[in-house]
């Protein structure tokens, strides 16, 4: 008798992960949201989300008539990063130009900068940056200083100069920004795809007044947290593996890590993912509250994962809050398999903290279902 009742549970869990399922796959159109938008935006916030400057617009204010202005000037107008120059007349003109944001900096040569050039001493230019850009702004200086030290450098050429450093770049030889970008956008893009499918699960059936005709049946209280979970896990995986593939395949990006280490790293982070939604879920008495909800956690968990800034500049609650979100764990493993060919002591290291959290992220969302309901 325990033997039928157990095989009894089995067929009545396996159906209800196939009706949740169905629920998701069943219209051509829902396959089309659930898998047609994260593969599209992976393919454009690649070239989209980058940090690299250019196509940038300067101006210029030259009240020197001599050699090393033009030297000067001739350079930034064979920078790659600059599409145009903007020789202004005045101080006015060249506010304006920078209150508009139609430059992003300015150089302003005085009138004596080759006469002391030729007499022998440093020449000195001030730039003018719009700080309202100030990322961008930050590094247009970095590359203008650097065309300055090349000038200043070819005049001065027995000069006794610094000793030369050997730059190289471990694991990103030519500072590819999209080889880091894209295996991050596709940790991002399954957060976010497994997280709304689950915050809307519960909250659908609930709007559709399905959900009480699952509470009067024999269902039980895990049976209904795995029925919701499996499917989201088994769809969130897929999108996580398309979007690796896509960044090896069409992005050429090199994989030098484990994928039979990062499969089951991916598996965890999702079902971690899939706890977060369940408890947004379960909170949540319509659809529209649950996308909201989906959408105050996931940016807030975007933007503290140390995707855009790292977390140790943090403030030190803000990076312990950190070690709580799955992103935060799941990018160093992402990023590492793809270029640095990650050890397996520090996906070890990476994966404890994604277990705990779906631990209790999965028995919270369970406590507070069964709160809900009673």
């Amino acid at each position: 008798m325990p033997h039928a009742s157990g095989r009894f549970a089995i067929t009545r869990l396996r159906a209800q992960i196939v009706k949740e399922a169905l629920s998701i796959l069943r219209d051509p159109r829902s396959r089309m949201v659930v898998f047609m938008p994260p593969l599209l935006q992976l393919l454009v916030f690649a070239f989209a989300a980058t940090l690299e400057v250019r196509n940038v617009e300067i101006a210029i204010h030259n009240q020197d008539a001599g050699r090393w202005s033009h030297e000067l000037i001739q350079r930034l107008d064979s920078a790659e990063f600059i599409t145009r120059t903007h020789p202004v007349a005045g101080n006015q003109e060249l506010r304006g130009l920078i209150d508009q944001g139609k430059v992003i900096a300015a150089l302003d040569i005085p009138a004596d900068f080759s006469r002391v050039i030729a007499a022998g001493g440093t020449g000195h230019v001030q730039i003018l940056v719009d700080g309202r850009r100030s990322n961008t702004g930050q590094i247009t200086v970095g590359y203008l200083s650097a065309i300055a030290a090349d000038v200043e450098a070819e005049l001065t050429p027995d000069a006794a100069a610094p000793m030369p450093v050997a730059v190289r770049n471990w694991f990103n030889p030519n500072l590819i920004y999209r080889w880091f970008i894209v295996p991050s956008l596709a940790g991002i893009l399954a957060f976010f795809s497994a997280l709304m499918l689950t915050a809307l699960s519960i909250a659908r059936e609930r709007e559709l007044g399905t959900f009480d005709q699952l509470l009067v049946s024999p269902t039980s209280m895990p049976e209904i947290i795995i029925s919701k979970s499996l499917p989201a896990l088994a769809i969130g995986t897929l999108l996580g593996l398309l979007m690796i593939a896509a960044g090896v395949v069409l992005f050429r990006i090199p994989f030098s890590g484990s994928f039979w280490l990062l499969l089951p790293s991916l598996v965890l982070f999702i079902l971690s993912v899939v706890g977060i939604g369940l408890m947004i879920s379960a909170v949540s008495a319509t659809q529209q509250q649950a996308i909201l909800g989906a959408f105050a956690v996931g940016i807030t968990a975007i933007l503290m994962s140390g995707f855009a800034t790292p977390v140790e500049n943090m403030p030190t609650l803000l990076q312990w809050l950190a070690q709580a979100i799955p992103l935060t764990h799941f990018l160093i493993i992402v990023q590492g398999s793809f270029l640095k060919a990650i050890p397996r002591s520090d996906i070890l290291a990476s994966l404890w903290p994604l277990a705990i959290i779906a631990a209790v992220t999965l028995t919270m969302a369970t406590v507070i279902v069964r709160r809900r309901l009673q």
